[in-house]
């Protein structure tokens, strides 16, 4: 390769890193266009990029690998993928039967289940997030649970010592839990510690693990480990899956729900 081949090489995967840092994902026709080449030359420069863990491939392109721990504010959240929220929301709601105790774990995800379930009647609702509560003390056929702790306002909730201890007086139907990693080989994981500590006792308690997350949150590895791919029972996200996900997570025994 020539010293112009190579000085052409380096620029373009420069401009796709700053491209995927200011917008958060690049598609591979567009970068062909922008850039003069082939979408083959594009392809082989994410695939060397992701081998330099600078990115994580998605159909059709890519997206920006986000840095651990960082630990976003409810409306941070409620901004990124709210679409696919609002699907994966609406699908994980129509699991829920009269007479189900389920658990709803804080999370802009969980919160379009709260507003999606219907004319459910004898419904119990455990759940530390006060958000959902408040959500929820509308719905005539819910009875409502809040465990104690303290308040985390970034996610509005209860944590701690408290919030445990109550949490191990109960035993639920189904847990319906958002993260913010779930990776195929490490597991689930979160920003904060005390949610995963707290996760990890929901997860005990629960006859059926529901995991909500649209395809964003794969591949990302975020602080705390919560629980491995194995504890979960299903998985409900968007088309944006890799199929390659989808196959390994099939493959550990999880049922995937794709939402359209």
């Amino acid at each position: 390769m020539s010293e112009q081949d190579k000085t052409s090489t380096v620029s373009r995967r420069v401009h796709i890193l700053q491209k995927l840092d200011s917008h958060g994902q690049v598609d591979v026709i567009s970068l062909s266009k922008e850039l003069g080449v082939s979408e083959v030359t594009i392809r082989n420069d994410l695939t060397r990029l992701e081998q330099k863990n600078m990115l994580i491939r998605a159909r059709g392109g890519a997206i920006k690998i986000d840095r651990v721990g960082m630990d976003f504010t409810l409306s941070d959240k409620n901004q990124q993928h709210y679409e696919e929220k609002k699907r994966i929301g609406k699908a994980a709601a129509e699991l829920v039967e009269d007479g189900d105790t389920i658990i709803l774990d804080s999370g802009t995800t969980t919160m379009e289940i709260a507003k999606n379930i219907g004319n459910i009647s004898n419904l119990t609702v455990i759940t530390n997030a006060l958000n959902l509560a408040n959500q929820l003390a509308e719905h005539q056929g819910a009875n409502v649970i809040i465990p104690g702790g303290f308040l985390r306002r970034n996610s509005l909730s209860l944590v701690g010592a408290t919030a445990e201890e109550s949490f191990r007086n109960y035993f639920c139907d189904k847990l319906f839990l958002a993260v913010d990693g779930l990776n195929t080989t490490h597991g689930l994981s979160t920003p904060n510690i005390e949610e995963a500590h707290l996760n990890r006792i929901m997860i005990a308690i629960a006859k059926q693990v529901i995991v909500v997350a649209d395809s964003s949150k794969f591949h990302k590895r975020s602080f705390a480990f919560i629980a491995p791919i194995s504890e979960v029972d299903v998985v409900i996200t968007d088309s944006g899956l890799n199929p390659d996900d989808q196959k390994k997570l099939e493959n550990a025994g999880v049922k995937v729900t794709i939402v359209k």
